[in-house]
């Protein structure tokens, strides 16, 4: 026994194993995920820009793009543009989509205006003129210079075109022979009346003619040739009476294709519609 008790005690001791190098934490992580979102980003823009049409791309383009107050001469700041403005023709690209022309008139040419003042003397100026034509008209400053009669057939609008007076037939009261071009009296008076309103202002004159649908069975069908020439006659006879051949701007006819009513065979759909066009149109 005591032979045994004399031995030394047993000690065990457990080392802890270190692997080399330690803890690096998990900033690999974020700097993978990064460039996982900037390849998903790349191949979601390469999919955007293959998928899509010039329009869209330059609509998305516009979307991003700043929005500033220009001034039409100068900002005067000392940047890429030394203040001058993007629109005009030394800045704006000469060739490609979008570009200004290598040699712009003095009308056409780019030079930032942005028009606000302009187009307000515009159209304030075209508004007056337009009023005073139909105070001639209607006889609101004066004497008529249309008939009771005679005014049955006219009706007026102001339209962002500009001021429309139509003509059309009535009842037994027609603006030409049936299925021709030849004026009747009624049309020959109010071609005057027109002509003498039109010189109150020197804007462009369009003339469009309309006429009513023919039945379906009749193998050629005139409306278009007929309408074609009823809006020449107009001109012709607006030209007699005084009218500057260079003020008209356009004559078109409408065949059938714009009815006044729903009828479409009904005789009011045969009209005539001249309209002074506003300044700039």
């Amino acid at each position: 026994m005591s032979a045994q008790s004399n031995l030394a005690p047993v000690i065990i001791k457990r080392k802890k194993k270190v692997i080399a190098g330690g803890h690096h934490g998990g900033a690999w992580k974020v700097a993978y995920a990064d460039f996982v979102t900037a390849m998903m980003a790349f191949f979601l823009l390469m999919w955007l820009l293959n998928a899509t049409t010039e329009q869209q791309r330059k609509g998305v383009a516009d979307y991003f793009s700043p929005t500033i107050p220009i001034n039409r001469i100068s900002g005067g700041g000392d940047g890429n543009f030394g203040g001058d403005s993007v629109f005009s023709e030394e800045a704006m690209p000469q060739n490609g989509t979008g570009a200004s022309s290598l040699h712009p008139t003095e009308s056409r040419q780019a030079r930032g205006e942005m028009g606000i003042a302009e187009d307000a003397d515009k159209v304030a100026e075209s508004e007056e003129a337009f009023r005073k034509i139909e105070e001639a008209l209607m006889g609101l400053g004066g004497e008529s210079m249309v008939s009771e009669e005679t005014m049955k057939h006219i009706v007026t609008r102001v339209t962002d075109e500009g001021m429309i007076i139509e003509i059309f037939d009535l009842e037994g009261l027609a603006l030409f022979d049936v299925g021709t071009d030849k004026p009747t009296a009624v049309l020959r008076d109010l071609a005057e009346v027109i002509a003498r309103v039109a010189m109150l202002t020197e804007s462009g004159i369009a003339i469009g003619a309309h006429t009513k649908a023919e039945p379906v069975v009749l193998a050629d069908n005139p409306v278009w040739s007929l309408s074609a020439e009823r809006a020449n006659r107009m001109r012709m006879l607006l030209e007699a009476r005084g009218l500057k051949s260079d003020r008209i701007q356009r004559q078109t006819g409408h065949a059938d294709k714009s009815p006044a009513v729903s009828n479409p065979m009904a005789v009011r759909n045969n009209r005539l519609e001249i309209v002074l066009l506003r300044r700039g149109s």
